[in-house]
């Protein structure tokens, strides 16, 4: 109803109106592009083939009695697209125009009293089914203390769910089979996408051999989190579907510590952000700032802050520091600890040897967990460290004084230089999904073949072969490996 609202409201035909929207995220947009994002199929729930499968999965819910039709009353939020129980909504007042009106607690979205005709899906009848599949898979929904929201929600008992309107209100949808005075509700149709696109209905002999599903994860905003660790699973179940593995929800990006929102304009032009810094740096700053659990906000100045101090400084400087300069050669380096020159490791040196893969561990596990945020501070704090660790060995001093106090000064330099090129190696492996690009560069400087780039090879003195770079490395400004930006703030 939102969309047709919309779609009625801009004198648009409602089909028109979501081809103009779909092609501004659709792969190949200009959008898409420039964030340089790609993925293995766009989905639209227009496309015949979803179509298809929701009206089998209709057919197939009805038949197995879990669809009847009844009188339904209840608060309906247009925005949301969802009825809401009575114990879910309360009557707040509009800020803007001091106006009284009842809203969703959960989204502080206006709903309406709605009473209708129309289909329900036996949502009650599967809660204990959905408790055992949470007591099974406690890790169904991250974080976990949303998970404990979602259980103890199911646990105070579900309402059944309206999975229908009347075409004589709703026209932009799948009509019901064999019933065309009522459109499938929005949430049955889109959620069913996830199948469809896997290739949802299945022949018989393909459902237990399909590659495709169930998902390993879902990624959602927390807002919508009921519809697909409830409904959904719901759904699926009485489809006899297996379901996804893992839901992680998200927190929201908010501009001034408020919500972002059409209505008040504070939201973010992904083509300016993108053209003030450039991809890679938009990428980072998402993954090293964004929240799970707790919300994030967006701010240019901190953009800024994080590129000049986390990436141009500390990441960037340690590259110069250890590649650009004839004082040493990394590659020299590389060379006597595959011959085993740089034995025993001992000290500092044993240390921060331990140090990278300590770091790779920790990385490794917040991956698993699914905390983007703390997998790439943990990759930074390791050249934070490097940098200390740098300072405190000063491969650069030849004062006779100084070497008196360093630890096994005879290879001092070498092994210091060494450690300083595995964590720009590996650096460049675990932050390459945040940093495509540049991490690309540093290989490059690093001189790391493209079949060594991966996790597997994130080991010390696993790769014998780098440390000759195969591009300019240059001076100051110039081939640095982040360059200074133009605007800071």
């Amino acid at each position: 109803m939102k969309v047709q609202n919309a779609a009625a409201k801009a004198k648009v035909d409602t089909k028109a109106f979501c081809d103009q929207g779909a092609e501004t995220f659709k792969v190949g947009s200009e959008l898409a592009l420039k964030a340089e994002i790609s993925n293995d199929f766009f989905v639209r729930t227009t496309d015949e083939q979803h179509e298809d499968g929701v009206r089998y999965a209709w057919s197939t819910l009805n038949e197995r009695a879990y669809i009847y039709t009844s009188k339904h009353e209840g608060w309906y939020s247009v925005s949301d697209e969802t009825f809401y129980p009575s114990s879910a909504v309360h009557l707040v007042i509009e800020p803007t125009s001091g106006r009284k009106m009842m809203a969703s607690i959960e989204t502080g979205k206006e709903v309406e009293w709605s009473s209708e005709v129309n289909y329900k899906f036996r949502l009650s009848e599967l809660g204990p089914k959905l408790l055992e599949f949470y007591e099974s898979n406690p890790q169904f929904v991250i974080p976990h203390y949303r998970m404990r929201d979602i259980v103890n929600q199911v646990r105070n008992g579900l309402e059944d769910l309206s999975i229908s309107r009347p075409t004589s209100r709703l026209q932009w949808g799948i009509p019901v089979p064999e019933d065309d005075s009522q459109t499938m509700y929005v949430w049955l149709d889109a959620l069913l996408n996830y199948a469809t696109k896997a290739g949802y209905p299945w022949p018989p002999a393909a459902q237990n051999n399909n590659t495709m599903w169930p998902a390993d994860c879902h990624v959602i905003g927390k807002d919508i989190i009921r519809f697909h660790a409830i409904y959904w699973p719901a759904f699926l179940i009485a489809l006899e579907m297996p379901l996804p593995k893992t839901i992680l929800t998200h927190a929201h990006w908010t501009i001034g510590h408020e919500k972002m929102a059409k209505s008040t304009g504070n939201v973010v032009n992904p083509f300016f952000a993108m053209d003030r810094f450039d991809p890679d740096t938009i990428r980072f700053y998402l993954a090293h700032d964004g929240g799970i659990s707790n919300d994030a906000n967006y701010d240019n100045s901190y953009i800024s802050q994080r590129y000049e101090i986390e990436l141009r400084n500390n990441l960037g400087g340690l590259a110069s520091r250890i590649l650009r300069t004839k004082s040493w050669s990394a590659r020299k380096s590389i060379e006597m600890n595959a011959a085993g020159e740089l034995e025993p490791w001992l000290g500092t040196y044993a240390k921060q040897r331990d140090f990278l893969g300590d770091t790779l561990r920790r990385v490794t596990e917040h991956m698993e967990k699914m905390d983007a945020s703390a997998a790439v501070k943990e990759a930074l704090g390791l050249v934070h460290e490097t940098n200390a660790f740098l300072q405190q060995a000063q491969p650069w001093t030849d004062d006779p004084e100084r070497l008196s106090t360093i630890e096994d000064a005879p290879h001092r330099v070498q092994r210091t230089v060494f450690l300083c090129a595995e964590t720009l190696r590996f650096a460049a492996i675990m932050l390459q999904p945040f940093l495509p690009n540049y991490m690309a560069t540093l290989f490059e400087m690093l001189g790391v073949a493209s079949d060594k780039r991966t996790i597997a090879h994130a080991i010390v003195g696993a790769d014998a072969d780098y440390g000759q770079s195969t591009i300019r490395l240059g001076r100051g400004e110039d081939g640095a490996l982040f360059p200074s930006l133009l605007v800071r703030d």
